[in-house]
């Protein structure tokens, strides 16, 4: 990786970064933990499938809406222990949310984007089950936001997890910007920093030379990329990390 410098002046990517807002989704396959939120997308028009690795739902639990274009129906199929989610005509909130328990005792919140006229499928293993000797990386508590990037960055480069911090691996939809083409394809959130993985490609006809500061927003905690120079149509990965607005913050 190439060194990461601790502050960036200049962000000629930022507007593709963005815009890496929607997945783009065919049939998703996602891992959750238990107590976690799992983060999907239902269809608009059509029915949303979700079914469980190795594990059945037992039960949901939802707030009807009084409002019925806010309102949609989840329903717990007994035989397989599926769930069928439908919203209805007109439906006007941007998201679902509701709970599930498992039949092995998991309990997930399920926070899903609606959009789309296909049926969709939703896959989800936890990631206890799928993973058992996995344990996240302990971070000290009395890091600066810098020596925090770092670790980050290396455990992003690795694929580990990282105590405190949601992970999410699906690929976003890829965002053209200028001579670029951006794709986030990882995501670790905590408190106080996130830290994004991002495809690079160059999609013009002459060599690229990218710079650090050209990468990630004018306030970068730290930024990482593995090839700086592409020649045309070919792909590098760069690291982005900034910190977490809090309320209260000036934007």
């Amino acid at each position: 990786m190439a060194s990461l410098k601790l502050s960036a002046h200049t962000a000629l990517f930022s507007v593709g970064l963005l815009g890496l807002a929607n997945p783009a989704f065919a049939d998703q396959n996602l891992l959750a933990s238990d107590n976690g939120t799992v983060r999907c997308e239902a269809s608009l028009k059509d029915l949303t499938r979700i079914t469980l690795a190795n594990d059945q739902f037992a039960s949901i639990s939802k707030v009807q809406a009084a409002n019925p274009a806010e309102d949609f129906d989840v329903v717990n199929e007994p035989l397989r222990g599926d769930i069928y989610i439908s919203v209805g005509q007109g439906f006007s909130k941007p998201a679902i949310s509701f709970f599930a328990t498992t039949r092995k005792g998991y309990v997930y919140k399920f926070l899903c984007a609606v959009g789309g006229t296909d049926a969709k499928q939703v896959f989800v293993a936890n990631a206890d089950m799928a993973a058992p000797h996995a344990v996240g990386e302990e971070l000290p508590a009395d890091l600066s936001p810098q020596d925090e990037a770092t670790r980050l960055i290396a455990a992003l480069y690795a694929q580990r997890s990282v105590a405190g911090y949601d992970i999410d691996w699906r690929p976003l939809a890829p965002v053209a910007t200028g001579d670029v083409t951006v794709q986030r394809i990882g995501h670790y959130q905590g408190a106080r920093l996130t830290a994004s993985l991002l495809k690079l490609t160059n999609t013009s006809t002459k060599p690229l030379a990218l710079r650090e500061d050209d990468i990630g927003p004018p306030d970068a905690v730290a930024i990482s990329v593995t090839n700086p120079k592409l020649k045309p149509g070919e792909a590098t990965t760069a690291f982005v990390v900034i910190a977490r607005k809090v309320q209260g913050d000036r934007p």
